[in-house]
């Protein structure tokens, strides 16, 4: 068995110390798999990320990633350690005042400070040619290039520290059917090419995580509903399952 890279054992979180929106969450994602988490609007999985990257801290539980414990660890050890995760947001949150070489070169410009400055430059150069980026946009700003390139801006500039883990959340909200298939063949490529590399995803779109995804957790009022493959899901029996995969996967789906 693969090591788990993340457990989440018996999270719970209240904000208001009444109501739970994670309430007793079990996860363990398996190192080197690309793992999509699903389910109905609140059901807690922007909640489950924002765990994961320690953000939030549980009411009760315990999170491990890479087999550390984030709650023993002080917010400078916080900080540093998140230097092992890429994220790519839902709207790329790239900086407007920067051009897309500078996007990609702050996190090694912050975190990397042994670095030249010429060293940042080419590490950023090669983060963008593997997101299949032309070098003619490098030196545009975010309002300049379309939405597209703002993705794959925003995903070289995840990879900028060769991350462990890629964080993708909602990657392809509010995106056209093109745009959308584009962003999940640039999250699939980029899993397969970095060999080790753990990918956590979180989308409303079925499509692409029964696509690409070796693993896929069903959240349901703040629980884990179903974990499994996507064969798992296709032949679940759970009526709440069966009930939003049929609802959600497109018609020229091969499962459809």
């Amino acid at each position: 068995m693969a090591e788990n890279v993340i457990r989440l054992v018996d999270v719970k979180k209240s904000f208001d110390g009444k109501d739970f929106v994670l309430k007793g969450l079990n996860l363990s994602v398996r190192k080197g798999s690309l793992t999509a988490i699903i389910g109905f609007s609140g059901t807690g999985k922007s909640v489950v990320l924002k765990h994961i990257l320690g953000l939030y801290k549980p009411t009760s539980g315990q999170i491990e990633v890479m087999g550390q414990d984030l709650s023993r660890l002080s917010s400078d050890d916080l900080t540093k350690f998140r230097c092992n995760f890429g994220v790519l947001f839902q709207s790329a949150a790239l900086f407007d005042d920067m051009t897309v070489l500078e996007n990609v070169s702050f996190p090694l410009q912050e975190h990397r400070r042994d670095l030249s400055a010429s060293r940042i430059s080419e590490i950023a150069h090669e983060k963008l040619h593997q997101v299949g980026l032309d070098p003619k946009h490098f030196g545009k700003l975010p309002s300049q290039i379309s939405g597209g390139m703002q993705k794959r801006t925003g995903l070289a500039r995840a990879l900028a520290l060769d991350p462990e883990i890629l964080i993708y959340d909602e990657p392809t909200t509010g995106l056209d059917p093109i745009l959308t298939e584009m962003v999940d063949n640039l999250i699939l490529e980029t899993h397969k090419r970095r060999e080790g590399v753990t990918s956590v995803m979180v989308s409303h779109d079925l499509h692409a995580a029964f696509r690409i995804a070796d693993e896929i957790v069903m959240l349901d009022a703040g629980r884990v509903l179903l974990d499994g493959t996507p064969d798992d899901f296709y032949n679940s029996n759970n009526e709440l399952v069966k009930k939003f995969v049929s609802k959600g996967m497109r018609k020229d789906s091969p499962h459809a």
